[in-house]
């Protein structure tokens, strides 16, 4: 069984930052893939960033420049940092990992971009 738990949402002012952290603990194979996604009621869940084991990552047009997506490996966690947010950054964020392809998503942590 593999477990996330997100951490470090909240409330934050138009050009404010916040750091989300995600650890996965459980059955963690040394290859994998963790990212983070959001979702807003009724919409469809948007990629925002993943990184690999490796260290490659990959972020959504719409955070380039903004968000950093990095990962300690000894810790199983993954850390999303978030600059310059917009209240159209405004979600749940959630956290997934990819194990032998099957992916374990946690349950998400609020982000409020409002003034």
């Amino acid at each position: 069984q593999v477990q996330l738990v997100e951490s470090g949402g909240g409330l934050v002012q138009p050009g404010g930052s916040l750091r989300l952290s995600c650890a996965a603990s459980g059955r963690i194979f040394s290859l994998n893939v963790m990212g983070w996604y959001r979702q807003a009621p009724g919409k469809q869940r948007e990629l925002v960033a993943t990184i690999t084991s490796l260290g490659s990552t990959s972020y959504a047009d719409s955070v380039k420049g903004r968000f950093a997506i990095s990962r300690d490996n000894g810790k199983n966690t993954v850390y999303l940092q978030m600059n310059s947010l917009k209240p159209e950054d405004t979600d749940v964020y959630v956290c997934k990992i990819r194990l032998a392809g099957y992916d374990y998503w946690g349950r998400g942590t609020q982000v409020t971009v409002s003034s």
